[in-house]
């Protein structure tokens, strides 16, 4: 699309590249064939390669981020225990004191 709004034939943008719609191709115009052989076979493999990492990066994001979760879960469980077993033996503590406060009074009388 140009200024105008219009729309232009032929060259593309990089947002908008041009399409290569075979109906709509010069045949006397060789820019328009798509059955050159690629320069470098090697390169295309890589470019492929490439790409499949980048389809990749999300999933080993979100794997990466579940196992921070699960190890920060992990932590607060192994927090919330360490909490509870020290909760427990100041209870325990505190009932030793009471019998051995019963007792000595058991023995003074």
């Amino acid at each position: 699309m140009n200024i105008c709004g219009a729309y232009t034939s032929g060259t593309g943008t990089i947002d908008r590249p041009a399409k290569r719609d075979p109906q709509k191709q010069d045949p006397m115009n060789p820019n328009f064939t798509d059955t050159t052989a690629p320069a470098n076979p090697g390169a295309i493999e890589s470019r492929q390669n490439r790409t499949l990492e980048m389809q990749l990066i999300p999933e080993a994001l979100a794997r990466a981020q579940m196992q921070a979760r699960l190890q920060e879960a992990e932590s607060e469980r192994r927090a919330q225990r360490l909490a509870a077993a020290r909760r427990m033996q100041r209870r325990a503590e505190r009932a030793s004191l009471r019998a051995r406060r019963a007792l000595a009074m058991a023995v003074m009388q």
